[in-house]
């Protein structure tokens, strides 16, 4: 059954299947004249472990993001129980009316920035995997860039 509370994101589990199946093995015997299979293969080694790099830090930013959810939720409940609690109707004047409107008041500011900074938080996971593969997109211009004027160079 899902626990919240022990749940983790393994993307190591997620690329086993490459992991066991190496086909940079079968690419290798391919041979092109003119064009450096070796080359490619190691910039699609270096594209699968960005990748890899992504996710991994897209999981943990995710499974953070989580966990606060877990925790603000679980802060929310307790503290709703509280004021439950101590909540009568039957003695409820001008005063204590005033009080619970305060009280409803800062638990919606709180909320609010609640989700501000899981919103934040999403936002970084994001950031943080959007930069690892848009390195790699770059660095992989270059690469390809370099391979097409060898390419060109002798022929």
């Amino acid at each position: 059954m899902f626990d919240p509370k022990t749940f983790s994101f393994d993307v190591e589990k997620l690329t086993d299947f490459f992991k066991q199946n190496d086909f940079t093995k079968q690419l290798s015997t391919m041979k092109v004249p003119g064009f450096d299979t070796e080359a490619v293969l190691s910039a699609q080694q270096k594209n699968m472990d960005a990748l890899v790099e992504a996710n991994k830090a897209a999981a943990a930013g995710y499974q953070d993001l989580f966990k606060k959810q877990m925790a603000i939720f679980e802060e929310t409940m307790s503290e709703a129980g509280k004021h439950l609690k101590s909540f009568d109707a039957t003695k409820l004047d001008a005063e204590s009316a005033k009080a619970q409107g305060e009280l409803a008041k800062a638990a919606f500011e709180k909320a609010l920035a609640n989700m501000q900074a899981l919103a934040e938080s999403a936002q970084k996971a994001n950031t943080d995997a959007y930069e690892i593969v848009s390195a790699r997109i770059k660095e992989s211009l270059g690469e390809l860039r370099d391979l097409a004027t060898k390419l060109t160079t002798k022929a």
